[in-house]
């Protein structure tokens, strides 16, 4: 077992606004994480932390063993994926699908004149397959639906052989049989045990996938409980999370929440 991810006494302020206070938790390489929190409670910030894509104002962040602010960021970026609705706006929507996987390779968003291997062709297809859409390699980005965007962006996020595996909201606008499609996917890769670590942020618990092994709990930028999903994911700390009784429910390894009558 090895940390991928150590954030200590954290805090993050933004002008006036503190939007991290005093975070510290810590992921290792057989892990996977969800982040659970109302809006607002800094859970993108976290994730942006762990992409390193964001400085701490105080305390400390080592991501695969490098520590913040003494590293070549861009070389570490190389080793972490990231699907992120920020990340998916600059996709081109003329860029083939393929396209959209290989270029995660150079670390660019629109082929240009970048030269690539057979083998980073073979991965890319091989990684489409994967995520059921190696029947869209060659069909434009913009034509596809939101739930084959999704999947080809967490594809793309797996290009590079990451390490580190970081998901921000990739169920976010889906309908119910394209979120059922996701997480199924993601189900599969979190089974795998040669996937990489992996952290998700999602609003709702629906959309946790079976096979996620941790839950983070976080509101007004302080994690309020964080540790095994079995014993963290519970009916009281999400109470506590929304300031109202949740009723939460478990039916193999999926789960649902409502307010508590």
């Amino acid at each position: 077992m090895t940390e991928v991810l150590r954030i200590e006494g954290v805090s993050l302020r933004r002008d006036d606004n503190e939007i991290l206070h005093d975070v510290s938790w810590t992921v290792n390489d057989d892990e996977r994480w969800v982040i659970l929190g109302p809006n607002g409670a800094g859970k993108t910030t976290l994730m942006s932390l762990a992409a390193a894509q964001m400085f701490p104002t105080s305390g400390s962040v080592t991501v695969l063993g490098e520590h913040l602010g003494e590293t070549d960021t861009s070389e570490l970026r190389v080793r972490i994926g990231l699907s992120s609705a920020a990340l998916a706006d600059r996709i081109p929507r003329h860029e083939t699908v393929r396209n959209v996987v290989i270029t995660a390779a150079y670390g660019v968003t629109g082929r240009w004149r970048e030269e690539y291997e057979g083998v980073d062709e073979e991965r890319a297809d091989a990684l489409l397959g994967a995520f059921g859409m190696s029947g869209f390699a060659d069909r434009q980005y913009g034509t596809l639906s939101e739930g084959e965007r999704k999947r080809a962006q967490i594809a793309r996020a797996l290009m590079v052989d990451p390490e580190l595996l970081l998901l921000d909201e990739p169920s976010a606008g889906l309908d119910l049989g394209g979120r059922e499609e996701l997480l199924l996917a993601l189900t599969e890769l979190a089974g795998d045990h040669r996937s990489p670590a992996m952290i998700m942020v999602t609003h709702h618990v629906e959309e946790i996938p079976v096979g996620f092994t941790h839950v983070s709990l976080i509101r007004d930028g302080r994690i309020t409980a964080a540790g095994p999903i079995a014993e963290t994911l519970t009916s009281e700390n999400l109470s506590a999370l929304y300031d109202m009784p949740v009723d939460l429910r478990e039916d193999a390894g999926r789960y649902s929440a409502r307010r508590a009558s």
